[in-house]
């Protein structure tokens, strides 16, 4: 329920203990690096750039292999295989394999080199394809396409628009070269694109002929062999052949590499750690015989590097509280529970330096609504029961990830709360599967009320639960101001919004348009009633007089107050955003019901019964996976804009510790090494 206390830590140690001190705050992963002191005549820093450039592009090369190897030897997944996480993998296991990365490297480089000559082989077969295809139309030729002819005689190949006679070219000819003695002009091939055409004429005509032909459209072939069609072909046709023999050669080669996708993950990994070392040690200030290192750790957490770093080694460990301009990386804590909603306030933003973290009570509400929302039984137990499944049988997954599923288990165990309360079991699937199978219509009762059967009782309480959300936002509010002295604004921003609201309230509740919403009279003493005037009126006109307090004309203070006062028309608006409540879940038990209805409507037979399973199961299937989205997005909204807008701002910066960031396995400690 709070944000962890920071504190700089700066270690000032001998260089030649650097790299063993830097390992050991990588392996930790509890501080984050940020560097204080600037280069100067006694501290320089080293140049680190060609050093974590090698071992960057030494883990591409290692990703390029394992994509080769994902390529043509995929593994095997399951549909939820995205939840696995990273491998665990022992010290010493982590070790040989670093060991032997020369000889892996080497594999890896062989592996992207056949892969490129995969794909310069599909390259050529892809060119010899289109060189075939272009060969087509000429297959009827016999001589070669690149023939000259003889020394009175030439030979012409072209085309001409699709639907070309030879009596069109013959005219053509004739009008266009009259002169010509003899032309022979033959088809060899016509389809939707072009006719084509080889013609023989005398060598001292040819260019009359290729003039007369061009003013009908004539193009040479854009490519020309100097083989008989059919035979280059049949060359074209053979290479293709060895190619894709090669290329299922070197699949064959790649697929015998397929053991080495453990060491390369993990080579990969080793790579990718030192560079993120190397980039530290680049922002380190050296002298000749020490260096400093300086950055961020939560104070619960810097008797452990006081412990690791001061008791092994030659050093000065300095630890500063934060100065008052200085904006620290943010780090939550909370409980079980309370923590799987983290990334949901993550994704909004990070509270920044002394605002309060919202977590908790954030994460009681969330699961609530999300709750009502869904508000069925049957589908929180699938929800709750799957989520639950998923923590125990992945058990490597990411920190984020598992706390989006537990927050989806504890969400799931609300909806069948909800859904016992409101009697949905499947919408009504008990009442239509007894009545259409067995005759006799039997319900389970619903522990509170049912929602269907009475929409303006939960529309009632879904606004109150949405009062108390936001009271409960105001109160936050109210807690800050306290906590930083700021009395007077404590009572100008937060008690007087307190007396109008429930003043008006209470003079709501006895009118006649909440009776007919509520569906109840209440009457209240004429003492509460009194009550009500006063704190509405004493809010109002509080209000009005101190909202603009800041300001010193009397004027534009009243003109600041009056429109601070409108803005109860905004706290209207988000009360009616809870009437989302309300629709979100008749909707689930409204749809879940014509499920059933419509499945039942085979009425009681074996076909009726099949057709019943399907409908059921796919239906719900599509009502589960529609109303948990929204149930999702909507519960988000309550919190984003109707709960933060009251008292929370954000902007902090994540945590980020420097800290053996791998890609593919986690590297296990050692009980030697803990």
């Amino acid at each position: 329920m709070a944000v962890m206390q920071m504190q700089r830590v700066s270690i000032c140690a001998l260089k030649k203990d650097r790299k063993a001190i830097l390992e050991e705050l990588q392996r930790m992963g509890i501080m984050e690096i940020s560097q204080l002191i600037e280069e100067d005549e006694s501290f320089r820093k080293m140049d680190t750039v060609n050093a974590r450039q090698s071992f960057e592009k030494s883990a591409r090369l290692a990703d390029q292999a394992l994509a080769v190897l994902d390529q043509h030897v995929p593994e095997k997944r399951s549909l939820l295989s995205g939840l696995e996480g990273k491998k665990p993998v022992d010290q010493e296991q982590f070790r040989k394999v670093v060991a032997d990365k020369e000889t892996i490297m080497s594999e890896a480089k062989d592996l992207v080199e056949l892969n490129r000559e995969i794909a310069e082989s599909k390259a050529h077969i892809l060119k010899l394809e289109n060189q075939i295809e272009s060969l087509k139309p000429w297959m009827a030729l016999d001589v070669p396409m690149n023939c000259e002819g003889t020394a009175q005689v030439t030979m012409l190949l072209g085309t001409m628009a699709p639907g070309t006679t030879l009596e069109a070219v013959y005219t053509l000819i004739a009008e266009h070269a009259p002169e010509v003695e003899a032309v022979d002009v033959r088809m060899l091939a016509d389809d939707k694109d072009a006719v084509y055409l080889v013609i023989f004429c005398f060598r001292r005509e040819e260019g009359n002929i290729q003039d007369a032909l061009r003013a009908g459209g004539f193009a040479k072939p854009s490519q020309v062999v100097n083989k008989i069609p059919g035979i280059a072909r049949a060359d074209f046709e053979a290479e293709k052949g060895q190619l894709n023999h090669r290329i299922a050669e070197i699949r064959t080669k790649i697929e015998g590499k397929a053991s080495l996708r453990e060491g390369l993950e993990m080579v990969s990994d080793y790579f990718r750690v030192r560079a993120d070392k190397y980039g530290i040690l680049g922002t380190l200030p050296q002298s000749q015989r020490t260096f400093i290192i300086s950055g961020y750790a939560a104070k619960a957490f810097v008797p452990e590097i006081e412990k690791a770093v001061g008791d092994r080694f030659d050093c000065i460990i300095d630890i500063e509280e934060l100065k008052e301009d200085e904006e620290p990386p943010v780090i939550l804590r909370n409980n079980h529970f309370s923590s799987s909603v983290e990334g949901v306030l993550e994704s909004y933003a990070l509270p920044h330096k002394g605002e309060f973290d919202p977590t908790t009570w954030m994460s009681f509400f969330y699961v609530f609504f999300f709750g009502m929302m869904l508000s069925d039984a049957a589908y929180g137990a699938i929800l709750a029961a799957a989520c639950f499944v998923i923590l125990k049988k992945f058990p490597h997954m990411s920190e984020g990830m598992r706390g989006s599923v537990r927050m989806f288990m504890y969400c799931g165990i609300s909806t069948l709360i909800w859904g016992i309360l409101f009697g949905g079991y499947f919408g009504n699937v008990v009442e239509v599967v007894s009545q259409t199978f067995f005759g006799k219509q039997v319900a389970i009762p619903p522990l509170w009320f049912a929602p269907l059967d009475n929409p303006m009782k939960l529309l009632v309480y879904s606004l109150a639960f949405g009062l108390v959300h936001l009271f409960v936002g105001l109160g936050i509010k109210g807690y800050m101001l306290i906590r930083d002295g700021k009395v007077l604004d404590f009572f100008c921003d937060v008690i007087l919004w307190y007396a109008l609201l429930i003043g008006l309230i209470l003079l709501l509740m006895p009118t006649d348009i909440f009776a007919s919403i509520a569906q109840t009279e209440i009457v209240f003493p004429p003492a509460v009633n009194l009550l009500a005037k006063a704190l509405a009126m004493i809010g109002a006109v509080g209000l009005v007089l101190m909202s603009g307090r800041d300001n010193k004309n009397l004027l534009l203070r009243l003109a600041f107050g009056a429109y601070d006062l409108y803005n109860v028309t905004g706290w209207l608006s988000d009360v009616l955003s809870y009437s989302r409540l309300l629709a979100l879940g008749l909707a689930t038990g409204v749809i879940a019901s014509v499920i059933n209805q419509m499945a039942g409507m085979a009425g009681k037979s074996v076909m009726g019964a099949i057709m019943f399973v399907v409908i059921f199961v796919v239906g719900h299937t599509l009502n589960l996976a529609i109303n948990l989205l929204g149930a999702y997005v909507h519960t988000n909204r309550l919190q984003f804009v109707e709960f933060f807008g009251k008292f929370y701002e954000g902007g902090g910066r994540a945590f980020e510790p420097f800290r053996s960031d791998t890609k593919y396995v986690t590297i296990q400690e050692s009980e030697e090494g803990k």
